[in-house]
């Protein structure tokens, strides 16, 4: 993307780029700038090899100017992009062989014909300028048709006119195929050659819309995989600086891949035979609930994410060909959002009214529910929500809870419902782009819940306390033998903590005042660090120095004299955890061995000193350098005892580490942790190998 450059003395436009790379297959392939200072002139040419690749001119702090290196402010490219100067220029064509993907520099004519389009039409609705969601009108793109290339417009348009002329083609052919020509459309429940047509434009309508998500200027190209990625790697439009566009007609991203796409949910579908569905959709919280219906609902995470100012995007592209087939769903130029439940303060003017907006609406949801549904059915709610705010908590002064979690809860509760029951359901993609590299649940928890019917039960905080330690350790062990990961193990935690306080109509503070469901979240959070660090003192003393330590001051160092003052009270000394390849001591400073200084060749059965801290710290040293069968290779030499310690380490460790806010340390904790399934099917293999003398 080219801006004017700051500098006066240079009169061209110089290139935004976020990375010259190419390919990262083989031997590297990037984009060499060819940089003719006094002439102002510049080009590009396609390097190979093992050379250094150029650095960018778009980086976090700015942009820099290529031909004089002058700092370009985010400031300056706003005012410009705002006053309609930023555009495109193709810099680079790629080509797909039998064998691999050939680069080019982009020729003069090239660049050319690559600006000449002239769409007939163009999406010009005002994109929503959330700052959160939206990160284009900040840069001057402020209409949908701004996220587009004038030829990404005319295929789109254009194939939206050709959808259009093919019904008539289809009603046809359905007609000379024997479907009965009622004239009877989709949306009034029509099964004849009409419906049917309506039907087939109806896919291919999802097919353009799906197809514009990597038909856009905001599509950045991948250079590990070589393709482009679409633009929703992660629910918000992102600006980009450099983009790759998609040739309309070619094999890989062409409208009729689109199609395949959509044709694909059939193949997943056929199991299912003829059973039919009604689909419609309202106000969850006036729409009519009947009563021989089971609920399963996934409800909306509090502000984080305006789906309809999203869904936008997409609606666009729907609304020019499905406008006559469904015209209550399309009858607004863009997604209603007015009623949306979501937390939203850009949307309400202020934090307050959005919460407000938020929590009513839960509660009306729920208490509209209650009235119309039996309860010999139970409601299932999936929920996958991970948000904290700063609060003052009664046990730890200031910390965390959920806010998503205490009006959910709040809803359910004060609408009537108990909580029967919790599962956690891996329900996310481990290889999706917001998981890579972060601790983003990997599971939904499901919340069975049923009508509180009966005697009106009123509780003290005591008695919930004590039902709660009792009831609580019990479920967590359950969840734990299911391998969830310690990331998903406070949210499950809820459920069943929940499921104590749900069961009571009222539980009551020693003053008589109500215990509020964000006391009761505390007090479930509590508690379970409490188990957590319960089973900790089962282990030997080495290890509950090191996790003492540890919650202290990580991996870092501290001083000699309070190392030998914890140890004494551990039973333990700084010496013996040195000589045990724990602890690194020296010049009156201690610091724990992280998992990559440790001796790769360890062996857990020759080892004089054993502890549970140690053997953690190797399990994740293998699963990083050798994956789930280097984690099970060590297993298989380790006791059933040491193995359980092991993983009950791992999600104390995690829960220190979340609480401190040590993402990096806790991504090793979690990642064990959900290997361990899988190394331990594959640690039975080698351990009989090992007793039989096969394997060394």
């Amino acid at each position: 993307m080219p801006v004017k450059s700051p500098n006066p003395a240079v009169e061209v436009h110089v290139p935004l780029i976020k990375t010259y790379l190419l390919s990262k297959k083989g031997e590297k392939t990037w984009l060499e700038p060819i940089i003719d200072k006094e002439l102002q002139e510049y080009h590009f040419e396609v390097r190979h090899g093992k050379g250094k690749i150029p650095n960018a001119t778009m980086m976090r702090s700015g942009g820099v100017c290529i031909l004089s290196n002058t700092p370009i402010s985010y400031d300056y490219i706003k005012a410009e992009g705002q006053a309609g100067r930023l555009g495109h220029k193709l810099i680079a064509i790629v080509t797909q062989s039998q064998r691999n993907k050939r680069y080019y520099p982009a020729t003069q004519e090239q660049s050319e014909i690559a600006l000449k389009s002239n769409p007939e039409w163009s999406p010009n609705f005002s994109m929503s300028t959330h700052p959160q969601y939206m990160g284009t009108p900040r840069y001057g793109l402020e209409y949908f048709s701004d996220l587009f290339t004038n030829r990404q417009l005319t295929a789109l348009s254009t194939f939206i006119e050709t959808i259009l002329d093919t019904k008539e083609q289809i009603l046809k052919d359905a007609i000379e195929a024997g479907l009965e020509n009622d004239n009877t459309p989709l949306n009034k429940g029509g099964q004849g050659a009409k419906a049917y047509a309506e039907a087939i434009i109806v896919y291919m309508a999802l097919a353009l819309s799906k197809w514009a998500d990597y038909l856009s200027s905001v599509c950045t190209w991948n250079p590990t995989n070589e393709n482009i990625s679409h633009v929703f790697t992660r629910q918000a439009i992102p600006m980009a600086w450099d983009f790759a566009e998609a040739n309309a007609f070619g094999d890989k991203l062409s409208f009729e891949i689109a199609v395949e796409w959509i044709a694909s949910v059939f193949d997943t579908t056929d199991e299912f035979g003829n059973l039919a569905a009604v689909v419609s959709h309202g106000d969850a919280t006036r729409i009519a609930i009947a009563e021989d219906i089971v609920i399963c609902t996934d409800p909306p995470y509090y502000d984080n994410v305006p789906y309809a100012d999203i869904s936008d995007f997409f609606y666009v592209w729907l609304r020019p060909i499905l406008k006559n087939i469904y015209p209550s769903i399309f009858s607004t130029l863009l997604v209603p959002k007015k009623d949306e439940l979501v937390a939203d303060h850009e949307r309400f003017g202020s934090k307050e009214k959005a919460n407000q907006h938020f929590e009513e609406g839960f509660k009306k949801t729920f208490s509209n529910i209650i009235e119309g549904q039996s309860n010999k059915w139970p409601m299932t709610v999936f929920y996958a929500f991970k948000q904290s705010e700063t609060i003052r908590d009664e046990f730890k002064g200031l910390s965390t809870t959920r806010s998503g979690w205490e009006t959910m809860l709040e809803g359910l509760i004060q609408a009537g419902f108990i909580i029967n029951g919790t599962w956690p359901v891996r329900t996310e993609r481990t290889a999706r782009t917001r998981n890579l590299g972060s601790n983003a649940l990997a599971s939904s928890i499901v919340l069975v819940c049923r009508q509180r019917l009966g005697e009106t039960l009123i509780t003290s905080r005591r008695e919930f306390l004590s039902i709660l330690r009792h009831e609580l350790p019990i479920a967590l062990r359950e969840m734990q033998s299911g391998n969830i990961a310690p990331v998903d193990l406070a949210q499950a935690s809820i459920g069943p903590g929940m499921a104590v306080y749900s069961r009571y109509s009222k539980v009551l503070e020693p003053d008589g005042s109500p215990l509020t469901v964000r006391t009761a979240l505390q007090i479930i959070n509590r508690e379970l660090d409490a188990y957590l660090a319960e089973l900790e003192g089962e282990m030997d003393t080495d290890s509950r120095f090191a996790v003492s330590w540890f919650e202290q001051f990580g991996f870092d160092e501290g001083g000699f004299g309070q190392a030998d003052v914890l140890a004494r009270a551990k039973n333990t000394s700084v010496n013996g955890m040195v000589s045990a390849g724990v602890l690194e001591s020296g010049t009156g400073k201690v610091r724990l061995l992280g998992w990559s200084e440790l001796d790769p060749g360890w062996d857990p059965e020759s080892d004089t000193r054993l502890t549970v801290w140690e053997t953690v710290h190797h399990l994740i040293e293998r699963l990083n350098s050798h994956g789930e069968e280097g984690v099970a290779r060590l297993l298989a030499k380790l006791s059933p005892e040491m193995t359980a310690d092991a993983r009950q380490m791992a999600y104390r460790l995690y829960s220190v580490c979340e609480r401190k806010g040590w993402a990096e340390h806790a991504r090793d904790y979690n990642a064990l942790v959900v290997s361990w399934g899988a190394s331990q099917e594959q640690a039975r293999e080698f351990k009989e190998q090992y007793q039989q003398g096969s394997l060394l």
